[in-house]
């Protein structure tokens, strides 16, 4: 069986010799539906991985209390903007103190400027650096991490204390090539120590998530008296199993803290950690969806091409075919040469079509700045595809083939 596997072998490799032009131009109609549904893949793929690594920074088993700045809703036929109200400090503070749902953490924080200037010694950076208030809780909640030094403590929080957490960047432009640990630094004339350096998190859709400064809410609650503070209460859940429960309670909490009546909706948001990653990466499946529509219809043109080509190297090879017959080769021999010389082509097709939809989706991904990933289930997929293309396209020439008659067949020309 092996040795009259390996002679199909190599009859498929001598047939697609003899008619090498026709079966390079079949192999090209296949590799087109096979690249344009690897292609697609592999950038969805990198755009899931890359929003996946982008939203990994806020933090795991965790969600926020924060002010829907513009929803649309629907209202008696007709749209109306509706602005939920700011979350001020004191009903942040409120918030903090009556919300004590079990194995859980709250953080509360905001972002006092992102045009502001700092200094150390005699240069200074760019107006583009975020100052952020927050508690000791907030680098853990929002899934950071210091790369250098510490973290805040309950005493530099309760004290006021003059120092700071950086952004990564800063090691490479204002405190090159320095240890910043304890270096001083100034916003808005005030003097910092530098007591931890965040690890780099990039950028997130353009947004440079390294060229911030942590500071003391109150200390930042001082230097930036602008009217109008946003404020975002972050709460950890220790445990996964408790998130709902936990998000529910707070919702609760939240709803007593500004004193709604049970018929009215909420006027503030509740935001998961995992809540827009699992919206974005919902529309990706379309792309994905796309991508599986453009590719059978290509490929159905490109099987329709392969059953063409075997059906008239059928006709071509019926001298051959009769020959073979006459000599003894069963119907199913005859069968299984012309369908392995189908597969051969359609693998064929597959494989240039991996190979050039990687390519391509390897440059978009680049172009773009995504994160490449090999999309291993893409390939999978055009392989199982190509696979069936050559099995469905290959059907019907080899059963032609094998149904012959040797008689007619020898009298051929």
């Amino acid at each position: 069986m092996l040795k009259l596997f390996k002679e199909n072998i190599r009859i498929a490799f001598g047939s697609i010799r003899t008619q090498l032009l026709r079966t390079i131009l079949t192999v090209l109609i296949i590799a087109i539906g096979i690249t344009a549904l690897v292609g697609i893949l592999t950038v969805v793929s990198a755009l899931e991985n890359t929003i996946s690594s982008d939203f990994a920074s806020m933090g795991a088993n965790t969600f926020n209390i924060n002010q829907y700045e513009n929803e649309i809703r629907n209202r008696g036929g007709q749209e109306r903007e509706i602005i939920n109200p700011i979350i001020s400090y004191p009903e942040a503070v409120a918030f903090q103190n009556k919300f004590n749902y079990p194995f859980t953490e709250t953080s509360v924080s905001f972002t006092a400027t992102s045009t502001a200037e700092v200094k150390y010694e005699a240069t200074e950076t760019d107006p583009e650096i975020s100052i952020l208030g927050v508690d000791q809780h907030f680098i853990t909640n929002s899934g950071l991490e210091t790369n250098l030094g510490r973290n805040f403590t309950g005493f530099d929080i309760d004290n006021n204390s003059y120092v700071c957490v950086v952004g990564s960047d800063f090691e490479k432009g204002l405190l090159k090539d320095v240890n910043p640990i304890d270096k001083i630094i100034s916003i808005r004339g005030a003097k910092f120590k530098v007591i931890g350096v965040l690890k780099e998190k990039g950028s997130t859709f353009g947004n440079s998530q390294d060229l911030r400064v942590l500071i003391p809410i109150q200390v930042a609650r001082s230097l930036f008296t602008t009217p109008d503070i946003n404020y975002t209460m972050s709460v950890m859940v220790a445990k996964k199993e408790l998130l709902d429960q936990a998000i529910d309670n707070a919702t609760s909490t939240m709803r007593r803290v500004r004193k709604l009546s049970p018929v009215k909706d909420n006027n503030f948001g509740v935001v998961r950690s995992d809540d827009l990653i699992n919206r974005i990466l919902g529309i990706t499946k379309y792309l994905g969806l796309a991508s599986w529509l453009i590719g059978i219809i290509t490929v159905l043109g490109s099987s329709i091409a392969l059953m063409n080509i075997m059906i008239v190297s059928v006709t071509e090879r019926t001298r051959e075919i009769g020959v073979r017959k006459a000599l003894g080769a069963k119907k199913t021999t005859i069968a299984f040469q012309f369908f392995i010389e189908t597969l051969l082509i359609g693998q064929l097709g597959g494989l240039v079509g991996i190979i050039f939809g990687i390519l391509i989706g390897f440059g978009v991904a680049t172009a773009m700045s995504f994160v490449f990933v090999i999309p291993w289930g893409a390939i999978m997929a055009a392989f199982i595809t190509s696979f069936i293309v050559a099995i469905v396209s290959g059907l019907y020439p080899a059963v032609k083939a094998a149904r012959l008659d040797p008689i007619e067949a020898l009298r051929y020309e």
